[in-house]
């Protein structure tokens, strides 16, 4: 013998059929917590924050950026960086 029955109902009605708790409020914590997360990650992670946190590193002038420039260089050539002296001197 087989029997079939079918129940139309939303699940809202189905929960409260079953005597199941309403997790909604939660749920909607949850996720409130969660997306506030995330906009103040995107916040952190924004161009104009990652510019502002590296500026103290970056030179600030074009000579000090000049002297970056060639303090780097001489690093990478071979017996640059033990002369100490600048390019274009005797």
């Amino acid at each position: 013998m087989k029997v079939n029955v079918e129940i139309e109902c939303t699940p809202e009605e189905a929960r409260r059929f079953l005597g199941l708790p309403d997790l909604r409020p939660m749920q909607d914590a949850v996720m409130a917590k969660v997306q506030q997360q995330m906009l103040d990650a995107v916040t952190v992670l924004s161009p104009e924050s990652l510019l502002k946190t590296w500026m103290p590193l970056a030179p600030q002038s074009p000579d000090q950026m000049r002297d970056a420039m060639a303090a780097m260089f001489r690093m990478f050539t071979p017996g640059g960086g033990a002369s100490g002296g600048k390019p274009g001197q005797g």
